[in-house]
């Protein structure tokens, strides 16, 4: 199975090389214009935070056919990636919690994969990222658009203001260079420290929410966010962030035990829990999107959903838009099906 991402490799190693495509761009069929946002889109068809380490792997996927696409989240200062393996490909033993285990065979069916990282939400300096999303957006056609995640880098003891303020020169610095839209990530699977869970705390969201709303005037605002265990902390967070955000990008990943089959933890004693892609969450992932929809038109909140979780062929996408989504995002998928999104296009999926 060929990867654009070499898993075998350093994130810095796969950062300068860009995406490792098997072939030449492929042809792209016309679409109808349509919008997210307020912004014109050739599809609702995207890419998540994560597998866009810059530039390169952004105009790569453009050409690709993807219209949505997100640079992986950065920060107010240079964060290196923890040590290999930061990616594996898992088995899920067909149950939708408890552990998952590290497998080199893949299933027949590339739709059926499952992987797991632990990259720790790495990002080059300021000044890099900045000039890098730039040459980023000036890469796009019309009709594409560019999302930057941002995450802030609090200190140990950090306050509530210090992270917001953080949070809000990220963003600004996003919009500055040429981000159409600014994503806030409130949820990693697989960082041990505050940055990683601040969706769990809506207090403290709207607070972090309406500062980097200040920052950015009305740019269009995302908050990505985790998997929802309870409907009731669901519905509080959306009337909390309703008039302050734009939408919410859903699910970031799902965590999990990730191990190898004698027990041993694939990623380390300590990141034993990490954050599960692919096939195995895309059916929670449908749920907590479609509970969020219900949730936004019976409390009649103004906002958009950009759907993620286990999206690897065309009916995935249909499931997110049945449920309610605005727009659908790939995470992993595009690693090893980077054909996706021309292939939706063929069979006029989201169009």
């Amino acid at each position: 199975m060929h990867q654009t991402y070499d898993i075998t490799k350093t994130y810095r190693e796969n950062y300068d090389a860009g995406p490792q495509f098997a072939g030449p761009p492929p042809v792209i069929p016309e679409t109808p214009m349509k919008e997210f946002l307020g912004l014109p889109v050739h599809s609702r068809i995207g890419i998540a935070a994560g597998l866009l380490l810059n530039s390169k792997w952004i105009h790569g996927y453009a050409r690709h056919g993807f219209d949505i696409l997100t640079y992986k989240t950065v920060r107010s200062a240079y964060r290196p990636c923890y040590d290999l393996p930061n990616w594996v490909f898992v088995e899920d033993d067909g149950k939708n919690d408890g552990p998952v285990y590290v497998t080199e065979q893949f299933p027949e069916d590339p739709t059926r994969i499952s992987s797991a990282v632990c990259f720790g939400m790495p990002s080059m300096a300021p000044e890099v990222w900045k000039a890098d999303v730039r040459v980023a957006k000036d890469g796009l056609d019309d009709g594409q658009i560019l999302i930057v995640s941002v995450v802030a880098t609090p200190n140990a003891g950090a306050t509530a203001e210090e992270v917001a303020a953080d949070f809000a020169q990220c963003a600004a610095w996003a919009a500055e260079s040429g981000a159409d839209i600014v994503e806030a990530n409130f949820s990693c699977p697989n960082v041990c420290t505050p940055e990683g869970t601040i969706y769990q705390d809506t207090k403290l969201s709207r607070f972090i929410a309406s500062k980097i709303r200040d920052a950015i005037a009305d740019k269009p605002l995302l908050f990505k966010v985790g998997h929802f265990l309870s409907n009731e902390s669901l519905r509080d967070f959306l009337c909390a962030m309703n008039g302050i955000v734009s939408g919410i990008t859903l699910v970031n990943g799902i965590s999990r035990p990730v191990l190898h089959r004698d027990g041993r933890a694939a990623f380390g004693e300590q990141y034993r829990t990490a954050g599960v892609l692919g096939r195995a969450i895309h059916e929670p992932s449908v749920q907590n999107v479609r509970t969020a929809a219900e949730i936004i038109q019976s409390e009649s909140l103004n906002l958009a959903i950009a759907a993620v979780g286990g999206v690897s062929q065309p009916a995935d996408m249909t499931d997110f838009l049945d449920a309610g989504a605005d727009v659908v995002l790939l995470g992993s998928s595009p690693m090893y099906l980077p054909g996706l999104a021309v292939e939706a296009k063929r069979q006029r999926a989201l169009c």
